[in-house]
């Protein structure tokens, strides 16, 4: 993908993901600080939000908490279901790109009329409904987008989470420029013809890959631009029991797979359903690997940017509008 050749830029969709790099650049952890000193303290911290404004951001976030002994564990959950919770001692992290996604601003008015004050919010507007009822709130500078697919929000919306738990674990916040380099390699990175070919022709695309937001978020974004069923298949699941109802015509993907696990794969799905299996990785694989650079601190970043890469062309190997959907909206459940 790249800003060359009019079948990307015709797409706001490319246009966005291609602006990704530059919004990394530009991005500057010390806008979260407000935000950061409203929740400190707090025994636990949730991050919530509805579809691509939470899975990457926060599966991401407690993902990486977990790795660094000693850090904050933040929990997550969709805004509905919180309000099944008692977070009268948590301090809340949510965010939605229009400020108006109606499950957030209802978990935040009952939190608030119940005396919360500690309501984080991050949002790409300003002066939203969200924004009325938190105790502090960030607006994006990535700017509004205009494609119905969520992209280089998403990424600064995980980078105010990780700027965040940087704060409040004492760390420093890792050098944004290399990654952004890495992210834009991967961006551009040539995708073979066969690996679009068969994720256009494919019954079922479906994603396998930690519970780190990634291969959930490439699910989602499936639906959205590739206009095909899709599954997330967390950890290795793979491998235990879903090839019964696979179809040698769905293709696999595995984001940054477990090395010690590749045989088995291979086993249960390139030969055993007869699967085309494409792994995101930094390394060779056992199968066709689409390669991209590691950045400490900033992987699963890349991954995401791999993974639009490969779902762009295959939509447009498909002949999709993808900035054109019949029913998805750009606010999903938007409050009245």
């Amino acid at each position: 993908m790249n800003l060359n050749e009019e079948k990307y830029t015709q797409f706001a969709l490319c246009r966005e993901m291609l602006e990704t790099p530059d919004v990394m650049r530009r991005f500057n952890p010390e806008a979260a600080v407000p935000l950061a000193d409203l929740v400190k303290g707090t025994p636990s911290i949730m991050i919530t939000g509805e579809g691509s404004s939470r899975l990457f951001p926060a599966k991401r976030a407690r993902a990486a908490a977990l790795r660094i002994p000693g850090s904050i564990v933040p929990f997550t959950e969709g805004a509905t279901q919180a309000m099944e919770y008692d977070l009268s001692s948590f301090g809340i992290l949510g965010t939605s790109n229009s400020g108006r996604t109606r499950e957030l601003v209802r978990l935040y008015k009952s939190l608030k009329a119940a005396g919360h004050t500690k309501l984080a919010a991050v949002s790409a507007n300003a002066g939203t409904a969200l924004e009325e009822t938190s105790n502090a709130s960030m607006v994006l500078g990535c700017g509004w987008e205009t494609a119905v697919a969520a992209t280089k929000s998403v990424v600064e919306q995980a980078m105010v989470w990780q700027a965040i738990f940087a704060i409040l674990d004492g760390q420093k916040f890792p050098e944004i420029s290399q990654a952004a380099d890495a992210v834009a390699a991967a961006l551009s990175e040539p995708v073979p013809e066969k690996f679009s070919k068969a994720m256009a022709s494919a019954r079922t695309i479906y994603f396998a890959g930690r519970n780190d937001g990634v291969a959930e978020e490439l699910t989602l974004k499936t639906n959205e631009i590739v206009r095909k069923p899709s599954d997330f298949l967390e950890g290795t699941y793979a491998a235990h029991g879903i090839e019964e109802i696979m179809d040698r015509n769905d293709v696999v993907i595995l984001v940054n797979p477990f090395p010690e696990e590749e045989a088995k794969f291979k086993e249960c799905l390139s030969d055993g359903v007869g699967n085309t299996v494409i792994a995101i990785a930094d390394r060779d694989t056992l199968f066709p690997t689409l390669k991209i650079p590691a950045v400490e601190g900033w992987n699963e970043y890349i991954q995401l940017a791999a993974g639009w890469n490969l779902l762009v062309e295959a939509g447009i190997a498909a002949g999709i509008n993808m900035d054109k959907t019949e029913r998805a909206r750009k606010v999903g459940n938007e409050v009245d």
